[in-house]
C-alpha cells in the first residue's frame, strides 16, 4: 500500500499528461503539505467533496485507485471489426487515385448504421481520420488539359 510520505507527488504530477490526475497529485501533495481539504479546495479551485474522494480514494487504494475508471455509456454503433472494416476502406479508398467522396452510405449498406453526419466527423476523429483532406481528383481529369491550360496563362 502506498504511504503519502513514501511519494513526491508534484513529481508524479508534472509527468502526467491527463489533467485530471494531475489535479488528484496536486490535492494529495497539498494535503501531505499538512493543509485542510477545504484550502486544497480553494488552492486548485475544485469542490471540496473531490478534494475528499481523492483523498480518501488514495488512502483507501493507493496510486492506482486514483486513475480514470472507465465510464459507462451507450455502446458504440459499430463494433471494434466493423470500425476496422470502415478503416480499411477508408484507407483503400485514400489510395486510390480515381478519387471520390466518401458519404455515410458505405456505413449504411455494409452495416445497417444510421449516423447524423456530425456523428461521423466524431466517429471518424476517434479513429484517427481527420475530415480535412486535400482535394480528390475528378475521374475524368485529364493532365493533358490542364498543361495545355497552363501554357496558354504564361
Amino acid at each position: 500500500m502506498d504511504s503519502l510520505n513514501d511519494i513526491d507527488f508534484k513529481k508524479h504530477a508534472s509527468k502526467q499528461k491527463s489533467i485530471q490526475m494531475k489535479m488528484r497529485l496536486l490535492a494529495l501533495a497539498h494535503f501531505k503539505d499538512g493543509h485542510s481539504r477545504t484550502q486544497i479546495a480553494k488552492f486548485l479551485k475544485v469542490s471540496r467533496t473531490s478534494v475528499n474522494k481523492w483523498v480518501q480514494t488514495f488512502l483507501e487504494e493507493g496510486l492506482e485507485g486514483l486513475q480514470e475508471k472507465p465510464r459507462t455509456g451507450r455502446p458504440a454503433f459499430l463494433n471494434v471489426e466493423q470500425r476496422e472494416q470502415l478503416s480499411q476502406f477508408i484507407k483503400s479508398r485514400a489510395a486510390d487515385s480515381s478519387g471520390g467522396r466518401l458519404t455515410g452510405a458505405y456505413i449504411v449498406q455494409e452495416f445497417d448504421k444510421h449516423y447524423h453526419p456530425d456523428s461521423i466527423y466524431y466517429l471518424l476523429n476517434h479513429m484517427g481520420f481527420s475530415w480535412i483532406t486535400s482535394r480528390s481528383k475528378h475521374p475524368h481529369q485529364s493532365q493533358q488539359i490542364q498543361d495545355d491550360f497552363k501554357k496558354i496563362q504564361n
